[in-house]
């Protein structure tokens, strides 16, 4: 995996990295993503892993590939440190081996072009909590220093007091995003 570090800025796309054997349905798959997402790929594992880098914001990895199943690939992006949402996108129906597969979400072709572009947005939904989640604490923490340092009376305090509640009003509507588009 190659880890240099790209900046983006926010007019940028994010970007999805496909990783399929079939070439045909890797075209299909940029074509429905294309218009809403940067969309970059790979037609094996050894391939993915020279690509992918941490500019990525998510992926879609089939299961079963020549040279390098998607299982091994996954393995290794997660023991490398990729921490992105990943989605099997796969033949392969779901047995109990898949508890141990580190995956975020997993689909069985076919699958249609909304399902396509419904399971892209959910992984970047997650992201977009995960990263709202780690910068609050971080806030938290700074919150918690100061109030022992008997600092909390600061105008800085009081600014992280309300970034604290903003980034707490952006989880919640993260999270009734969440639960708008999957009612289980």
């Amino acid at each position: 995996m190659h880890s240099a570090t790209q900046v983006r800025t926010d007019t940028d796309q994010n970007s999805v990295f496909i990783v399929d054997d079939e070439k045909d349905l890797l075209l299909l798959y940029e074509e429905i993503l294309e218009d809403k997402y940067d969309v970059r790929t790979a037609t094996s594992g050894p391939e993915a892993l020279q690509k992918i880098d941490c500019s990525v914001d998510a992926v879609l990895l089939d299961r079963t590939m020549p040279e390098m199943s998607g299982d091994e690939v996954l393995g290794i992006l997660r023991e490398e440190g990729l921490n992105v949402p990943i989605a099997m996108v796969t033949a392969v129906k779901p047995t109990e081996e898949v508890v141990d597969l580190p995956f975020d979400e997993y689909m069985t072709k076919p699958i249609t072009p909304n399902e396509v572009l419904d399971l892209v947005n959910t992984l970047m939904t997650r992201k977009e909590y995960h990263q709202a989640s780690q910068e609050l604490f971080r806030h938290v923490s700074k919150k918690t220093v100061l109030e022992r340092a008997n600092c909390d009376r600061s105008d800085e305090y009081e600014d992280l007091v309300e970034e604290i509640a903003d980034l707490r009003e952006n989880i919640r509507s993260i999270l009734n995003d969440i639960s708008s588009t999957n009612p289980s």
